[in-house]
């Protein structure tokens, strides 16, 4: 991987990240930690967190919430970073030193390490993804396939990435797909609706041909979405919107097709992938 690393993003509100980390927290303690009451009240220790395996690292603000959190439980610890969300990091990399309570070490071992794991995997495939159409100006979007409880996690993981995001929900944007439009009596309809309802949010429609293309540019669509086009129908669709609105790719990416699809110039390829195809980075926590 090369050394570079996209922008620093804001990350979610705080609130946002402690109502993630009391439940995952909630979830592993239960009435409590009984293998970590084995050890006296008290005693310190100092461990560290490594890399198993290349990736990109995401989810240090997590980690931090489950130390924080723990400290009135079982004891402060105090975490001293070695990289930062974005860093690229290879097998037996030093992620972070954590020192204090033995207890709350142990305790928040499993929970830290399952949030960072996780978010460096969202971080470490949109990495790929966006490297692999570096050369092009498309942005790859993720999607709402996203895990239960950590969709603002992983959104945030791709921005870390290089990747981009749609849109965060269903309160967010009008994304009109094939049963909205059958609902509705037809393209035309749905989009006049959704400007009735809500002008200032983007309007997205889905379509499944050219001739539906046609239909979704009459109705002045903010953005259409390719559905499954094969390469000779989104070249087609990009000469004949020209310019006239966004085009978005989607459906059967894999890295060759990906590639392909975003040298014919659409402006967006959505990629469930991002979120939902992530194998954990592999981690250890190791006492000193």
């Amino acid at each position: 991987m090369p050394s570079s690393k996209p922008k620093a993003h804001p990350l979610p509100p705080h609130e946002e990240i402690a109502k993630v980390v009391a439940a995952t927290l909630a979830e592993d303690l239960g009435d409590g930690d009984m293998t970590a009451a084995l050890i006296p009240a008290g005693r310190a220790a100092s461990a560290h967190i490594i890399s198993r395996e290349q990736g990109v690292i995401c989810g240090t603000a997590w980690v931090e919430e489950i130390f924080a959190q723990l400290t009135p439980v079982s004891g402060a610890v105090e975490l001293r970073w070695h990289v930062a969300d974005g860093d690229e990091v290879s097998d037996g990399t030093q992620l972070v030193t954590l020192s204090g309570s033995a207890r709350s070490i142990l305790t928040g071992e499993r929970s830290a390490l399952n949030l960072l794991q996780t978010l460096s995997a969202t971080a470490t495939v949109s990495r790929h993804y966006a490297q692999l159409v570096a050369h092009t100006p498309v942005k790859l979007l993720d999607t709402r396939k996203t895990l239960p409880s950590l969709r603002l996690a992983q959104k945030y993981a791709v921005l870390v990435g290089g990747c981009h995001n749609h849109r965060i929900g269903l309160f967010d944007a009008f994304l009109i797909k094939e049963n909205h439009i059958a609902a509705c009596g037809g393209i035309a309809a749905a989009v006049q609706r959704a400007r009735t309802l809500n002008a200032s949010l983007l309007v997205e429609v889905e379509v499944q041909t050219l001739e539906e293309l046609d239909e979704a540019i009459a109705a002045q669509a903010d953005t259409v979405m390719l559905d499954n086009f094969d390469l000779e129908q989104t070249a087609q669709a990009v000469k004949h919107t020209n310019r006239r609105l966004k085009l978005e790719a989607s459906g059967s990416i894999d890295d060759a097709r990906l590639v392909r699809i975003a040298e014919t110039g659409v402006d967006y390829i959505s990629i469930g992938a991002l979120t939902k195809h992530c194998q954990a980075l592999d981690l250890s926590l190791l006492f000193d």
